[in-house]
């Protein structure tokens, strides 16, 4: 297998999981990361929660456009969800434009 052809492959599969993981956490019920123990060390150690405690459950709420119960865990989601969808698209584009690279040689 020639290095070109194992990063045409590798390039399919960081796209497929740039496809696939907005999907899944669609497709996930919106309070799916509610409960449990929080993985937080500022929370486990400390007892005290940091700016991010909350987070993945309110961009959870968002996704699926559910603005309140996102606000209520943590009131920055609706500055990080934006940044962070904007990082995403240009991750996603970047590897696209990559592939086709690859394509061509």
């Amino acid at each position: 297998m020639t290095s070109s052809h194992f990063r045409r492959i590798l390039s399919y599969g960081k796209i497929s999981g740039y496809i696939l993981i907005p999907i899944i956490l669609l497709l996930l019920p919106a309070n799916q990361f509610d409960t449990g123990t929080s993985l937080c060390l500022s929370k486990l150690l400390l007892d005290t929660e940091c700016y991010g405690c909350g987070m993945m459950r309110a961009i959870m709420h968002l996704i699926h456009l559910d603005f309140s119960a996102a606000l209520n865990f943590n009131k920055l989601s609706i500055i990080v969800f934006p940044l962070l969808s904007y990082l995403w698209a240009q991750s996603f584009l970047r590897e696209v434009a990559k592939h086709r690279k690859y394509r061509r040689v």
